[in-house]
């Protein structure tokens, strides 16, 4: 049911203007449709026409019965010296970070002008924190803005801690330290620590206030999460934000069907089908899933070590690798060492894109290695899969101190250093061994006790997950609160 305005009975209208990163514009478009759904409102998503296609959506509005609407903005790759068609972070090459920034601080302003023009103005616009240029239009324009980040409860009050204690100013590179005022004692070190926490460069440290600038003027925030798996974080949350705190997640459980799953983000680097009949083939719990994100730059001696750590289980498993600059040299390091042969039958490779959402659910899949990204964190939570646990960059070490140390559900290959997003991999020492990533995976996948309650425990999040977004559940409640807000507030 649609829920209007007592006084003028107008339609709740809310853009959505995403970072143009898979793990942000993705569970950005899963919330759009689930709120219209949900909510009647309409939607309006402004992409590049990149993601469009991802999601073989034109420029005209939506044809199904969700009332959603595409919005395609130009993106000046062409301008920057960027390929045609990098419009995304996942597609940027090596050494052009800095020329897709200034790309981006255009198609913002591209945006700002659209929205400006916008009649009737929405009644609300929801855009990334990490895009902090955009959020000016809302202010100038007296439009309610809300934060997102595609983070969850914990990662937010972390960082929170750590910027407003400044502890990173006390400690050296190595050092392990508390983060103050949590309710759980969670020991980091700096160089665990997301580099726009904590910058160096002028143009981060620039970046970092433009975020925190733009954050004090937002009204709220929504997160990809459900209170059930970060209880006592958003109680926390809920002080900071004076209480326009919402958690309406698991934002991938919006997508029920196969089809859906199998299309979610982009086409798939392997057929639905395919895929299936595999999974179908194994026995429950079995196969392990190793995906180590779409933005990840690991040199191909440390996927050496992973995929020989793969092969020394004697499981069945499903490897998803990124086709960057070294897929060539990992191709020979397989062709060299007949690794192809000697896990044929056992070992699914996916070069690209893979339907993460489509084979976690699928009750084959035993054990999920990831690096902790919060779109796989939550994905895995919300499917009941154990994980193996090895977080790269970003926030991802604090996502998963919540998966091995809070909840109980996962196992850390023992990664300890950043190697940061921007980092151009090439010749990097290997820093996890196959026999670390061997016994993490014995651990979560064989029967022993540890083990079992891990499953158990996974499975019961997955159950609470589930019910959190289903009518009367946390999630549900929250969603509704969140556009009565929108409308009487």
């Amino acid at each position: 049911m649609a829920i209007s305005s007592p006084s003028h009975q107008t339609q709740i209208h809310i853009v959505f203007v995403p970072m143009l990163a898979p793990g942000h514009f993705i569970p950005m478009i899963d919330m759009a449709k689930l709120l219209a759904i949900h909510g009647g409102i309409k939607a309006t998503i402004i992409i590049t026409p990149t993601i469009a296609a991802r999601y073989n959506q034109s420029s005209e509005p939506s044809s199904n019965s969700i009332p959603i609407s595409f919005v395609q903005i130009p993106f000046p790759s062409d301008e920057f010296g960027l390929p045609e068609g990098c419009e995304t972070v996942d597609t940027l090459p090596s050494g052009q970070w800095a020329n897709f920034g200034s790309a981006l601080k255009i198609w913002q302003t591209s945006v700002e002008n659209f929205i400006e023009k916008m009649e009737p103005l929405p009644t609300c616009m929801i855009s990334d924190r990490f895009i902090p240029q955009v959020a000016g239009i809302a202010e100038r324009l007296g439009l309610k803005r809300i934060i997102f980040d595609g983070m969850g409860c914990l990662n937010l009050l972390i960082t929170h801690q750590i910027e407003v204690s400044k502890i990173y100013e006390t400690v050296e590179e190595s050092e392990h330290f508390v983060v103050p005022g949590l309710p759980h004692e969670i020991e980091l070190t700096k160089k665990q620590i997301p580099s726009f926490i904590c910058p160096v460069l002028p143009s981060m440290i620039e970046y970092r206030d433009n975020i925190k600038e733009a954050d004090r003027h937002a009204y709220g925030i929504l997160i990809n999460s459900f209170e059930e798996l970060e209880p006592d974080y958003i109680v926390e949350l809920q002080k900071i934000y004076k209480n326009r705190a919402w958690c309406i997640g698991p934002l991938s459980l919006r997508n029920k069907e196969k089809k859906e799953k199998a299309i979610r983000g982009n086409k798939a680097a392997i057929d639905e089908h395919e895929c299936l009949k595999w999974l179908d083939n194994q026995d429950s719990d079995s196969v392990i899933y190793a995906c180590l994100g779409s933005l990840s730059k690991i040199a191909p001696p440390q996927l050496a070590e992973l995929g020989l750590a793969l092969e020394k289980s004697n499981r069945p498993f499903i490897w998803v690798l990124r086709a960057t600059e070294t897929k060539l040299e990992i191709e020979k390091w397989m062709l060299e060492n007949k690794y192809e042969e000697r896990i044929h039958g056992r070992g699914l490779l996916i070069w690209g894109w893979a339907p993460q959402v489509l084979i976690l659910s699928h009750k084959a899949v035993g054990g999920f290695i990831t690096h902790c990204g919060w779109n796989s964190t939550i994905e895995g939570i919300s499917s009941g899969v154990p994980m193996i646990t090895w977080p790269l960059f970003g926030e991802q070490f604090f996502n998963e101190k919540l998966v091995s140390q809070i909840l109980g559900v996962g196992v850390s290959v023992g990664a300890k250093t950043s190697i940061g997003i921007t980092s151009e991999q090439t010749e990097v020492e290997v820093l996890v061994k196959n026999e670390e990533i061997l016994e993490a995976i014995e651990k979560v996948m064989n029967g022993d006790e540890g083990g079992t309650e891990r499953r158990k425990r996974a499975k019961e999040m997955s159950e609470a997950a589930k019910k959190a977004t289903e009518e009367g559940g946390s999630s549900y409640h929250n969603i509704t609160m969140f556009l009565q807000d929108m409308v009487i507030s």
